[in-house]
């Protein structure tokens, strides 16, 4: 029996809280990218650039802090590795991390004066996290990949 068990409930209430903290930046921050590419004068080009450093380093902790509980969960129950469920949810998450790492391109792109003709792309970029969301939560919910 795990060391940490007694704590599994509060250990996957703040993996939970975190999460939220983390897609909250996720849903808020590419909204910001449409903005800062739609925007012409100086002084709103250096608000974004602001708003979008701090809302990554808050992300960012949510995400820290998700994976550090979401790992502290693993060790109390090891068994979640061998459940297909759990493995895709894995995979889910590496591609939310690859979201979370190209949002940091982005905002470096702006902040470096990178012109967007069109934000339409963005607009799709702004729309992954919903599905990175769906997805995971559907997979805890069910216990089912399917």
């Amino acid at each position: 029996m795990s060391i940490l068990l007694p704590w599994y409930p509060l250990l996957k209430a703040l993996h939970i809280a975190f999460m939220v903290t983390w897609f909250a930046g996720l849903f808020y921050l590419p909204r910001l990218f449409i903005y800062h590419a739609e925007a012409s004068d100086t002084v709103s080009l250096e608000r974004f650039v602001t708003m979008e450093r701090r809302l990554f380093a808050i992300m960012t902790i949510g995400a820290v802090l998700t994976a550090l509980f979401g790992g502290l969960l693993l060790l109390a129950n090891a068994g979640l590795l061998e459940q297909n469920w759990f493995r895709v949810k894995l995979l889910l998450l590496a591609g939310l991390i690859a979201f979370h790492l190209r949002c940091r391109t982005w905002m470096r792109r702006l902040k470096d004066g990178y012109t967007v003709a069109n934000t339409r792309g963005l607009r799709w970029f702004n729309e992954i996290p919903a599905f990175f969301l769906l997805a995971i939560v559907i997979l805890a919910v069910t216990k089912s990949p399917a």
